[in-house]
């Protein structure tokens, strides 16, 4: 049975995730962590703590998840890797650099993480796929289109795709006039191998991609829509049973599901 502690048990996704992991046969709630209600019980006896050391000291989960806020989830991390306890996260918003560091800190500590821009299943396979058609087309943008409580731009999701696209082609703006944008930002970010990425933040929307791909005489789409957060779920419990079996160091849940 893997022992699992919640970060931020009470919010959207953290309630999700405690679902998840009380539903599933071989995990246990062991540890619910928040920054409000201390003392609220979650489940099964478990209940809020606030002192996320304190907790992780006290409880010894073998493997926390963490949907957090980006401004403090890099700190969060380099507590795992001190405290040697496993992590799935899920915020996203961490600098190349931070998780490079990341990276270093998890063989130094001989401890597994692993971070997902999405654990959507679908949209892993959207951004496999993206790859993979990536090789025949010259011409791409992303349209991605969250929630406006979201607070980085663009998505973790858009900026991933992106890279794994740019390992197939360097130039996705091949034949492109010479551009002036009237108003600036008009043609959103510049990513990786120049895709253009534009983000929308609207309520409603929970979380969507599209992947535009253009040649002469065609358009190819690749799109994603997220319904319900419960969509998240099964690629965490896949990632949680990952990191408690292994020590690596994972960015991106399409590394697990080849």
């Amino acid at each position: 049975m893997i022992k699992v502690g919640v970060i931020g048990a009470l919010g959207k996704m953290g309630k999700e995730v405690v679902k998840a992991v009380l539903n599933a046969n071989d995990t246990e709630l062991v540890m619910a962590v928040d920054i409000v209600c201390a003392g609220e019980e979650v489940a099964n006896g478990v209940k809020i703590e606030t002192d996320l050391k304190s907790a992780l000291q006290t409880k010894k989960p073998d493997v926390v998840i963490d949907f957090t806020q980006p401004a403090g989830i890099f700190d969060h991390v380099c507590l795992y890797m001190q405290e040697k306890v496993k992590s799935v996260i899920g915020t996203t918003g961490l600098s190349e650099e931070q998780i490079e560091k990341l990276k270093q800190l998890s063989k130094e500590n001989n401890t597994g993480c692993l971070i997902a821009p999405n654990f959507s299943t679908g949209a892993v396979l959207m951004m496999m796929f993206a790859k993979q058609a990536a090789k025949y087309f010259d011409n791409a943008e992303i349209i991605e289109l969250h929630h406006n409580q979201k607070k980085d731009a663009p998505s973790g999701t858009a900026i991933k795709t992106a890279q794994l696209m740019a390992q197939a082609n360097s130039n996705f703006a091949t034949g492109n006039c010479p551009e002036t944008e009237l108003i600036a930002g008009s043609r959103g970010g510049n990513a990786d191998a120049n895709i253009h990425i534009h983000s929308v933040r609207m309520p409603g929307y929970i979380a969507s991609q599209e992947v535009i791909f253009g040649a002469s005489g065609q358009i190819f789409k690749i799109k994603h829509d997220t319904m319900e957060r419960s969509c998240y779920m099964a690629g965490v419990l896949l990632a949680t049973r990952h990191v408690y079996e292994k020590n690596d160091f994972i960015y991106g849940l399409d590394n697990i599901m080849q």
